[in-house]
């Protein structure tokens, strides 16, 4: 036996392929066919019954047809390793389609497996105005202690910031303040932390200079390479790239496309560059809308998915915003729980890197909708049945 991902055609003639498609390109599954012989096929049938899918029968051709969500591949996989252990050609084709599906982030000296796990990327702002923590550790003993706090948290990224970009104007500094800011903090991590991975939020060619001088891992821009002074420096590097897509200045009439149409361009400018695709996350730029906290917000939070068919890393940068504030009239010390429940809205439409200011809680956040994305109850082999 034999698994295979079933070849997509675009025919806009026909709904049933063109709805395959859109929940593989939107909804993060795989079309497979699996070829068995025809008195394998019931046996087939009662094991696929496990993962609750969709499934359709060519008998003529002694074939199952199904589509398994994303994150299910690597149980089935397990699943079928002690099923039939010593089909080695059904085993080499499910590990295949397994590896094909990965998601992996190469980010300075860390390579992140988030195919069927979060990340939690800590937010560290050394600024005197940021909108939630501003002049809350902009001093190096609250840095160190906060920074101390958010490792033993669980914290997967620190990123450290020093100039803020919050809606509603925002007070620029120079790129030599900004370093004075942020280089107290990039040092104690290097020194107290060397495994932790340490990023950079900034939109400034040299601050960017200086933190990959100084062999931090991740650049943030909001303003998304925009240059090719940004591109050349970091195709130089081998730091991980958060690129946004920022709307601030224009008004969309199909806002899904333009934000698809605007992350095909900056890809491929990034990619032409010299920038390896598996160093790049997708950043839509929520608060970033010309009416921040708006229904374009709403709607980005909705679209995560639309951003799926690129297979990168997309980000999910909401922690506290004023969303909070608009529905509920929420203060900022009391957004979590609204932060949290979007948050889990939209790591279930393919978000996996959580950009947070409170890590326990994202942390059992994204192992929790790991597990249960992930709980198939298959039972043993030898206790099967069709039943």
């Amino acid at each position: 036996m034999k698994i295979m991902e079933m070849p997509l055609q675009n025919n806009r003639t026909s709904l049933g392929q063109e709805t395959i498609k859109y929940f593989t390109n939107v909804h993060r599954q795989v079309a497979l066919t699996w070829v068995a012989n025809p008195e394998e096929l019931p046996a087939v049938e009662a094991f696929l019954n496990h993962f609750d899918c969709p499934l359709a029968f060519d008998f003529q051709k002694a074939l199952v047809n199904f589509l398994l969500p994303q994150d299910a591949l690597s149980v089935l996989q397990q699943a079928i390793s002690q099923q039939w252990p010593q089909d080695q050609v059904l085993g080499s084709s499910i590990a295949a389609i397994v590896k094909e599906h990965q998601l992996i982030w190469q980010a300075g000296r860390f390579a992140f497996n988030l195919t069927s796990m979060g990340l939690v990327y800590a937010i560290l702002n050394v600024t005197p105005d940021s909108f939630y923590d501003g002049g809350q550790f902009n001093s190096p003993d609250k840095m160190y202690q906060q920074i101390d706090k958010l490792v033993a948290a669980g914290a997967d990224v620190i990123e450290v910031g020093g100039q803020t970009t919050k809606p509603g104007g925002f007070n620029e500094i120079s790129p030599e303040e900004e370093i004075d800011r942020i280089s107290p903090a990039i040092d104690f991590l290097q020194e107290h932390y060397p495994q932790m991975p340490i990023a950079v939020d900034t939109y400034k060619l040299p601050v960017m200079k200086f933190a990959l001088d100084r062999h931090v891992d991740i650049i943030n821009d909001v303003n998304g390479f925009e240059t090719p002074e940004k591109r050349s420096l970091l195709a130089d590097s081998q730091a991980g790239l958060i690129t946004m897509h920022s709307n601030r200045n224009q008004e969309y009439n199909d806002l899904g496309h333009a934000m698809v149409h605007f992350f095909q361009e900056n890809v491929s400018a990034l990619i032409s560059a010299g920038i390896d695709r598996r160093r790049i996350c997708l950043d839509q730029g929520i608060g970033y809308a010309k009416v921040a906290d708006g229904h374009q917000d709403m709607t980005m939070m909705r679209n995560i998915n639309l951003l799926t068919q690129f297979n990168l890393p997309l980000l999910v940068a909401i922690s506290r915003k004023g969303f909070g504030k608009q529905l509920f009239g929420l203060d900022k010390k009391d957004r979590l729980p609204v932060t949290l429940v979007a948050e889990a809205a939209m790591y279930q439409h393919g978000g996996r890197v959580f950009r947070v200011h409170d890590v326990v809680e994202t942390k059992q956040l994204v192992k929790m909708l790991a597990t249960i994305d992930q709980a198939y109850w298959v039972k043993p082999a030898d206790k099967q049945s069709r039943n």
